[in-house]
Formats: structure tokens, sequence, C-alpha cells
């Protein structure tokens, strides 16, 4: 037998690099299982909201309520518990009662690129509608006859914030306020028309979000 076949058969050594190096990649390719299946069993609490979060409103404590969930690598995507809720912070966008507060949907006042406007309109939206559905905006501007120019398209697609249905003397619905985020370019068309008593039409476009 030649020196290299008897080396070859020779018992293992615990001095042997190749067994070292065997044994360390089974160390961490076990620790990283273990690592793994920890980071996927732990429960991080973060902020779920407790009622619907209309987009601008101030977030309070009484609006959200913490919760024991598994995130994995997502953890930090939502608010947790451990920060707290820094003041003046607002939704930068609508929040769902039930659903986990996002980071991305926080912010402050000044960094809202839309903003609030309600507009009061008699015939009603349709049954369903709710907040953060979209809607078109359409005004007839008065003229100086006191009629009114042919409808035009002002907001297309319009998020709204919120709805509020009022009621006549009888119970009945008399009309709407519809609470429409509206972008700072289109503010002034808008203002003017509310200012000089322009006829509003608000209309669902149940497409818009899809």
């Amino acid at each position: 037998m030649s020196p290299t076949e008897a080396q070859r058969l020779r018992k293992p050594s615990w001095k042997d690099p190749r067994l070292l190096v065997g044994l360390l990649l089974v160390l961490a390719s076990t620790t990283g299982v273990i690592a793994l299946l920890q980071s996927q069993d732990r429960t991080t609490q973060v902020y779920s909201a407790r009622t619907e979060i209309p987009v601008g409103a101030t977030l309070t404590a009484e609006d959200l309520v913490a919760v024991p969930v598994r995130l994995g690598d997502a953890a930090g995507s939502y608010l947790p518990v451990s920060e707290g809720i820094a003041e003046g912070t607002v939704a930068t966008r609508l929040v769902a009662r039930g659903e986990l507060v996002p980071s991305s949907a926080l912010g402050t006042a000044d960094e809202l690129d839309r903003k609030p406007v309600g507009l009061t309109v008699e015939d009603p939206l349709p049954t369903g509608a709710a907040a953060g559905d979209r809607v078109d905006v359409w005004i007839s501007l008065r003229t100086d006859t006191n009629t009114y120019d042919e409808p035009q398209l002002l907001l297309e697609a319009a998020e709204v914030a919120e709805l509020t249905v009022g009621e006549s003397a009888l119970g009945s619905s008399s009309s709407t306020l519809v609470q429409v985020l509206v972008e700072d370019d289109a503010m002034p068309e808008l203002l003017n028309a509310l200012s000089n008593d322009a006829r509003i039409a608000v209309v669902l476009d149940p497409g818009a979000g899809s």
C-alpha cells in the first residue's frame, strides 16, 4: 500500500481541519434555523385602530388599542406600542377600524398634501357609500342672471374622508355632508365655487380605486 493510500484510509482525527470545518458548518446551520424559528414565534405589541381614523385626525390613546401579533420581518412597518404616540401625530390616510396602524399612514399636519373640505349635497350617495370611497365633484357656477352654467368636473376620484347624513324634522334624510380630500392646487377653485353659491354635485366613482 502506498503512503498516499494509507493516508486516505487513516481514521480521522479531531485535529483534521476538514472535520472541524464540517462541524462548524453544521453548528452554523442549526443556529440559523433556531434563530429563524424564534423570530417567527416572537410576538410584538403594535397598535390597532379602535375606531375608524379619518385623514387629518390627530391620534390619541382613545383611538388605539394594543394587540400582540407575530409579524416577523414586517414588524418594523407598524406602529409599536413601545414607541408610544408622538404629540401632534395625524393620520395621512384613512385607517380602518381594526386595522394595524402602519407607520406610513402617520405624519404631521404640515405633511398632508390633501385637506378635508365639507360639501353639502342634496342628492344622497348610493347605499353603502363610506369613507375611503372615491367620488367625482361637479360644479355649476351661478351666472349674473341667477341661472347656472353647464356642470363642470372639478375634482376627479377625490377620496371621501367622512360622510354625515342629516335628518329633517320628520326624521327623513335631507342632505349629506361629504368630507372630501382636496389637493392644494384645486383648493382655490373649489372654495371660490362654494363662496359664490355654486351648485355642487357629488357622484360616486366606484372604479377609481381599482
